[in-house]
């Protein structure tokens, strides 16, 4: 796939990451693309005040997947979504035969694609996983920058993430 075709489907989660953080939640938003066509979307909710760590952008969207009547191949799926998605995400989208992954924004705190599953347990070790980093990674840092900059904004305050995240910049 072009990257401008990755450029076009991460905009469109970035646009979801923007509704997360106009609502005051952690921006991260996702869409499943199945031949160039949004098939689900989702973004991060219940991260204000005592987050439930359940709800990410990917399991929304992924939740999203059959009401949207998909009936698509998992395997030729593609998830976009503007930050890399920690363990439980990563572990959720291949377990549902995502394939391949593209994200905006490294989670060095958190993320999970390098998990080495050739090393893990049959299940996971026969899997063969395509990973894009990096797509509009800017854009998202802006967005990730906005929230941890915010005092209002209390989710992952003082992390390695948030640290991280804020040195970016300067």
């Amino acid at each position: 796939m072009k990257s401008d075709t990755h450029e076009y489907f991460m905009l469109l989660a970035l646009a979801e990451a923007e509704r997360a953080l106009d609502a005051g939640e952690f921006p991260v938003g996702c869409v499943i693309v199945d031949r160039d066509r949004v098939v689900a979307t989702g973004r991060r909710i219940n991260s204000a005040g005592v987050p439930n760590e359940l709800d990410h952008a990917e399991i929304v969207a992924l939740r999203a997947l059959p009401a949207a009547g998909s009936e698509a191949d998992r395997g030729r799926l593609i998830v976009y979504t503007t930050m890399e998605p920690c363990l439980m995400c990563f572990s959720t989208l291949i377990l549902n035969g995502i394939r391949t992954i593209v994200y905006g924004y490294e989670d060095v705190m958190g993320g999970g694609t390098n998990v080495p599953l050739r090393d893990m347990n049959p299940l996971y070790a026969a899997m063969e996983i395509t990973v894009i980093p990096n797509v509009l990674r800017r854009k998202s840092l802006e967005l990730f920058t906005t929230f941890f900059s915010s005092p209002d904004n209390r989710y992952w305050r003082n992390s390695l993430l948030a640290n991280y995240t804020l040195m970016q910049k300067r």
